[in-house]
């Protein structure tokens, strides 16, 4: 299982959110560059950047350190989301050195959005899924649908989608754990690999994950942990790697 530290990119600076509330933010670095280089360097095996701007405008705001980023460390596996919501985006995105795009709005008001951006980008396409009490939230999280997160992923199971990024808003940069019940039930019934998200606080979040049994669960997404110290990415994935081999 992936240990991926998240860059969240708010007016070009790295920031962590509280439940995805733009007006509690806390900025952790002016240099989305050598925050990137921090996690490189820890060992980190895939970056997880966020643009939370384009995430409530609906396009790309910190495209350009997104760049920088992919073409600082061009075989690092990179994804992407905030405001991806054309074809022209994702192909930008693609073509400057990104490995996957994360749709999250569009994802759920289009569904069939994402099965077109599968045909024409195969294999780089990841739905995001941020739900609250298992309803999908979209608009940065302004706004709860009616759609269940495992209907929705079964839905993108046979489009060619790469993964889903599940997110308990709820938990999101609150420190308080991650919600592996739920997330094991996706990566289950979703019919698709799952990355963890919202909640990733310490190695006992991470225990939690891998002893959930759901070979399903591909990664586990960590962010304002990793940046007051409460879980160091380095010693995650080792962790993670000794308890993979020892269930092989």
């Amino acid at each position: 299982m992936l240990v991926i530290p998240a860059i969240d990119l708010k007016d070009g600076q790295c920031v962590r959110l509280k439940q995805g509330r733009m007006d509690d933010a806390t900025t952790y670095g002016d240099d989305p560059v050598a925050m990137a280089a921090r996690w490189v360097e820890a060992g980190a095996r895939r970056l997880h950047l966020v643009d939370l701007n384009g995430a409530f405008e609906g396009t790309p705001v910190n495209g350009e350190a997104v760049t920088a980023i992919a073409r600082a460390w061009p075989d690092l596996p990179i994804q992407i989301g905030g405001g991806i919501r054309s074809a022209e985006t994702i192909e930008h995105y693609l073509e400057s050195g990104v490995s996957y795009v994360i749709i999250g709005t569009k994802a759920v008001k289009e569904p069939a959005f994402v099965g077109e951006m599968c045909r024409a980008f195969p294999g780089h396409v990841i739905v995001g899924l941020d739900a609250r009490d298992g309803f999908v939230a979209t608009d940065g999280w302004a706004e709860i649908s009616t759609i269940r997160a495992t209907e929705l992923a079964k839905r993108f199971a046979d489009d060619g989608v790469c993964s889903i990024v599940y997110t308990d808003i709820s938990r999101d940069g609150m420190m308080s754990g991650v919600n592996v019940e739920a997330t094991a039930a996706l990566a289950r019934e979703g019919g698709l690999p799952v990355i963890a998200s919202g909640g990733v606080t310490n190695l006992k979040d991470l225990r939690a994950l891998v002893a959930a049994g759901e070979p399903g669960i591909l990664g586990a997404i960590t962010g304002r942990a990793i940046y007051e110290g409460s879980l160091d990415v380095a010693e995650a994935q080792r962790l993670c790697d000794q308890l993979s081999q020892k269930g092989n």
